[in-house]
């Protein structure tokens, strides 16, 4: 990299950076709580440009590296950054470039959702979703794929599905299934995720498989699973996708767990991966897959543990969170996030109310020593717990 263009960089930096605090001390001011819609002020500038002394491509490049907490900041400028943003194009280049940011996304009440920045301690609100009485009290399962966040669950008649944009803070609904279910076992890699197993609206355990890309915001029907099981849990793993557990036809209780090959288009069944059994009442199991290993939550004995890949058997590596409660083995989410595992749960108040907090441990040899990253009042239980990587 010359010297010009790292000069050049660092006045557009300059440049940005005086932007986004003008605007954040102007008529709109931008808080930790705020979402990334539109600023009133929208056409302070009414060019259709990006900074031309520096050109395009120079732009962009130090674009990407902004926090994407600020993309909403940016996007106020002109028109031509809000195109970019809303676009989606700086994420796919992101993307390309191997840069990203791991976002916490959490439901603690049927129809609300925040965010959190674990790098920035940085929260955001996101807009209510659609209200909707059926869909507000049924059960939910969520996903982040891409710049997607979809949250699954029913209707009167039917399954259904609503999705979050970041590129246009907004919720709409999400083009369904070709077999609609729910309590499948899912992981998304970048902008496709892979869906597996459930029960239909007829109360059918399936084996069918299918991908969704968010790019297209389209499905794809996948070969089916060996074997049909609801409750179960997935995760991507060395390029692979590894589908555990869950509770078959005549409620039959796996231990063992399957592996899908993209590239082949094939699965194969691998035997006692987790031989804890399931029960109807249980959640699926709890995993998370950190620098390709693979972890996992025991509620019930409040332990953490890993997979030891060449002994092919699970480890206890210390405890979970003492802060983090669940009940049953619900309302609290175990995630990966980048190089972190993340355990998200509430601290229950008087009345109903009660206090999320988010603790964070990056794993390296010994005994896990959890960071408390946030504590903030938001509902009593963790509905819904995701990771956005983008």
């Amino acid at each position: 990299m010359n010297y010009h263009f790292m000069k050049n960089k660092h006045h557009l930096y300059q440049g940005i950076d005086q932007e986004i605090g003008e605007m954040k001390s102007a008529e709109h001011p931008i808080s930790d709580d705020e979402s990334d819609g539109e600023s009133p002020n929208k056409d302070r500038s009414d060019s259709n440009q990006l900074i031309q002394p520096l050109g395009r491509d120079i732009t962009i490049n130090c674009l990407l590296r902004l926090p994407r907490s600020d993309y909403g900041v940016v996007a106020s400028l002109n028109r031509c950054f809000r195109s970019l943003v809303r676009s989606g194009e700086l994420y796919k280049l992101r993307r390309w470039a191997g840069i990203s940011e791991q976002w916490v996304y959490i439901s603690c009440s049927p129809l609300e959702w925040e965010a959190f920045d674990p790098d920035r301690r940085r929260w955001m609100r996101l807009p209510r979703m659609p209200p909707n009485d059926c869909f507000m009290l049924s059960d939910k399962q969520s996903m982040s794929i891409g710049t997607d966040l979809l949250v699954f669950g029913k209707e009167v008649m039917s399954h259904t599905i609503l999705r979050y944009s970041i590129l246009t803070n907004s919720w709409s609904y999400c083009t369904p299934m070709k077999t609609p279910r729910c309590l499948f076992g899912a992981a998304s890699f970048g902008q496709i995720a892979i869906f597996a197993g459930g029960v239909n609206a007829q109360g059918i355990v399936l084996s069918c498989v299918e991908l969704y890309n968010s790019e297209t915001g389209t499905w794809m029907t996948l070969p089916s699973m060996n074997k049909p099981r609801k409750s179960c849990s997935g995760t991507f793993l060395n390029g692979k996708f590894y589908i555990m557990g869950g509770i078959g036809s005549n409620s039959v209780s796996y231990t063992c767990g399957e592996e899908y090959d993209l590239e082949k288009r094939s699965w194969r069944i691998i035997p006692d991966v987790y031989p804890v059994t399931c029960v109807p009442t249980s959640p699926p199991l709890s995993i998370a897959a950190v620098n390709n290993e693979l972890y996992a939550a025991d509620h019930a004995q409040r332990e953490l543990r890993k997979y030891d890949k060449q002994k092919k058997r699970w480890v206890i590596l210390g405890r979970l969170p003492e802060g983090v409660v669940s009940t049953n083995g619900w309302g609290i989410g175990f995630r990966g996030c980048g190089k972190r595992i993340v355990v998200v749960g509430t601290v229950r108040g008087m009345r109903g109310t009660g206090t999320v907090e988010i603790f964070s441990w990056e794993p390296v040899d010994g005994v896990p020593r959890w960071e408390l990253l946030a504590s903030r009042p938001f509902g009593s239980f963790v509905y819904n717990c995701t990771v956005m990587d983008c």
